[in-house]
């Protein structure tokens, strides 16, 4: 990968409901040459036990727009006995009779310029979630 010609991606995802890494959270990464242009799949990948993806796919050239995809309902869903036995979890499994996890997929859409290293940290909970350019 010639980074003068292409971007590229990374990232981790923290739990901070629990805070610590979020490991085993499936990660996809989607990417296309321009906003009307389609969608193109390139790959995924799982969070370590770090909460870090460090086998993304490299980008193509002339990617313009990236989307991450996190599966993060499956990640709640396996922990929650986990919390539940270990007593840390702040929140109750079910607020207000609704799903333990409010957003169960997060999607997160940027754009790139070649030569560029784009880190995008989430910041997860079961009823919300952050992302910023990390470095």
């Amino acid at each position: 990968m010639s980074t003068s010609t292409t971007a590229s991606v990374s990232t981790h995802i923290l739990d901070t409901s629990a805070g610590r890494p979020a490991e085993g959270v499936a990660v996809h990464l989607s990417a296309r040459a321009g906003r009307d242009a389609r969608w193109q799949a390139l790959g995924g990948s799982a969070t370590d036990a770090d909460g870090r993806c460090k086998d993304l796919p490299a980008l193509p050239e002339g990617i313009t727009h990236v989307r991450l995809d996190f599966a993060v309902e499956a990640y709640f869903e396996g922990n929650t006995a986990k919390k539940q036995a270990d007593s840390q979890q702040d929140a109750p499994a079910h607020r207000d009779s609704g799903p333990g996890v409010f957003f169960p997929e997060v999607a997160i859409t940027f754009a790139v310029v070649p030569g560029e290293h784009y880190h995008v940290p989430l910041l997860l909970n079961p009823f919300g979630y952050s992302v910023y350019r990390g470095s």
